[in-house]
């Protein structure tokens, strides 16, 4: 068995960048650290908030930088964001400040969303949470009071055993506002990397094919294999999370990483790399070296984006052209020439030759023959000619070559007709702090550095800005413990240890810790669990249970 690991996430934004920022009346944050995730969305929103009065609620553990421009900020335990939104749809409700026109024209099971949300008083909500009731029902009155509004999310959303609930209480929250299918509205999630989106759509799922074409569908798979001439079975494949532990126990001898360094962004970093060890056979497709390249059999030069040409899919399902700048460098190739390479190489060892499957052969010679072939096998993407997205690309669906693109989805129906309420209850976290472990640990990124450090970390201008990991703790923390900033501290888990530099902030509450997972000598990574979600099998990067003590440094002889 083998394996592919990317990049990739999945969801899509159902709004423009341009509509949430000039229409949105207010907006919703949460999970996201987006000044500095994605700092240009986050810059027109505060725009919006300064120059028209928008109003924003933040709803994040930190004082992170967009919070200072909240109307409200909600402090909210992490892992507890379905109580603060059942709370907030608790007031809603009871309050007949909700969309009833939205809710009985477009919506069903309100009924059954209506008696869950029930117990989630404010009051009940504020226990859980931590957030004060009276801040849970001033933001239901905002929200309902400045309609449109955007909800915005991120990996402070997902990465959590219920995730896939979590996004599923966003979407309840925006119909029950009649929030979607409207300018300004809609749940926006906001992508980690540049081509997520595209990644997704492209079937770097081990669930879909080409735009969400599900695996287990007979019809698709049919299309799949005149096409291509052989395809895979009904079932679906595995995750990256599931992959790691197959190799583990025997059961994926073999894995392909492309542009990805799970060495750094994968939880319980020696679980990692146990994992990847056990392998038969391992190939890495990277622009520069990084902590996975060592671990490989076989390296591949791969090419930046400076050195490629193609397209690029983003946050708002916008698929733009992508041009090359300078040659490939040394002995570095593009990505679909070294796919294409690898493609015939292994047809021909395995014997494939099926005259009659018109894409079968792998004869590319440019990137726009993969995306004309994407075309015509992929309803959504069918009108993304070359030509038609030169100058602004086109966002999906885009069915037809005369189509002018989609920048709202669901305008006057949903993709399934009506749209489902899904009643969910408040789970905990898998790993709880307790008195061994009494911190918890969140994790995250900086303005200064992106995901595993394997660009930016050879940047000398932002190492200058940023040259490490940090652990930061509040005030209240450091002082108890005897900690100052510059100390060099030590956090556990039971999965392993860093010893990095204190920092003391004013961002977290008493409790909290926060690292990066940039820096391969201070990588929170080592520290988190691998409990996933059991639909989106992402993993709870966003609550782990820890200790911290200071580290006595030797005094140094004069």
């Amino acid at each position: 068995m083998t394996g592919l690991v990317t990049s990739f996430g999945s969801g899509a934004m159902t709004n423009s960048i341009a509509d949430i920022a000039n229409d949105a009346q207010s907006y919703f944050i949460i999970g996201s650290n987006t000044t500095e995730q994605h700092p240009v969305i986050g810059m027109k929103i505060r725009q919006a908030v300064k120059q028209r009065g928008a109003k924003l609620v933040v709803a994040d553990p930190r004082n992170i930088p967009i919070s200072e421009f909240a109307t409200l900020h909600l402090r909210q335990k992490p892992g507890s964001d379905i109580a603060l939104i059942n709370g907030i749809m608790n007031v809603l409700i009871a309050e007949n400040l909700y969309d009833a026109e939205f809710v009985a024209s477009r919506t069903e099971n309100f009924d059954e969303l209506k008696d869950k949300v029930a117990a989630y008083t404010p009051e009940a909500a504020a226990e859980i949470t931590g957030v004060p009731a009276d801040d849970i029902r001033e933001a239901a009155r905002i929200l309902s009071s400045n309609r449109p509004g955007a909800l915005l999310y991120a990996m402070g959303i997902t990465q959590h055993t219920t995730g896939h609930q979590n996004v599923m209480s966003c979407a309840n929250l925006q119909m029950l506002l009649g929030n979607m299918g409207v300018p300004g509205g809609g749940v926006n999630p906001l992508r980690g990397q540049n081509n997520v989106q595209g990644a997704c759509d492209m079937g770097c799922l081990p669930n879909y094919y080409t735009a969400y074409q599900r695996v287990a569908d007979e019809a698709a798979q049919a299309k799949f294999k005149a096409a291509w001439g052989k395809v895979g079975s009904l079932q679906n494949g595995l995750t990256v999370t599931e992959m790691l532990p197959a190799a583990e126990h025997g059961k994926l001898r073999a894995l392909f990483v492309m542009g990805e360094n799970p060495m750094m962004s994968d939880p319980d970093t020696n679980h990692v790399r146990k994992c990847l060890e056990s392998l038969d056979f391992m190939v890495v497709q990277e622009i520069l070296p990084n902590e996975t390249t060592p671990l490989a059999d076989v390296i591949l030069p791969g090419v930046s984006f400076a050195e490629k040409e193609g397209t690029f899919t983003n946050s708002e399902r916008r698929v733009q052209r992508v041009r090359q700048v300078i040659p490939p460098q040394g002995g570095a190739q593009p990505d679909y020439w070294i796919l294409t390479e690898l493609g015939k190489r292994l047809r021909a060892r395995l014997g494939l030759d099926d005259a009659a499957a018109p894409y079968a052969a792998w004869n590319y010679t440019a990137p726009e023959q993969v995306m004309d072939e994407m075309r015509a096998l992929t309803p959504s993407y069918a009108g993304m000619a070359y030509p038609r997205i030169e100058e602004k690309g086109l966002q999906w669906p885009c069915p037809t070559l005369e189509h002018p693109g989609t920048p709202i989805l669901h305008a006057g129906k949903f993709a399934r007709g009506l749209g489902h309420f899904m009643a969910l209850d408040w789970q905990p976290p898998f790993e709880q702090p307790d008195e061994e472990y009494p911190f918890v640990l969140t994790t995250g990124r900086v303005l200064y550095h992106w995901h595993g450090g394997t660009m930016s970390r050879h940047s000398e201008g932002l190492l200058g800005i940023y040259p490490k990991g940090k652990v930061e703790l509040s005030h209240a923390d450091a002082k108890r413990l005897g900690i100052a900033s510059g100390d060099l501290v030590e956090v556990s888990s039971r999965r392993g240890q860093v010893v990095a530099e204190a920092e003391v902030t004013d961002k977290n509450e008493a409790g909290l810790i926060f690292m990066t997972f940039h820096f391969p000598d201070a990588a929170a990574n080592l520290l988190t669990v691998r409990a996933l979600d059991p639909v989106g099998k992402i993993p709870e990067y966003k609550v782990a249970a820890v200790k911290i003590r200071r580290i006595e440094q030797p005094v140094p002889v004069a």
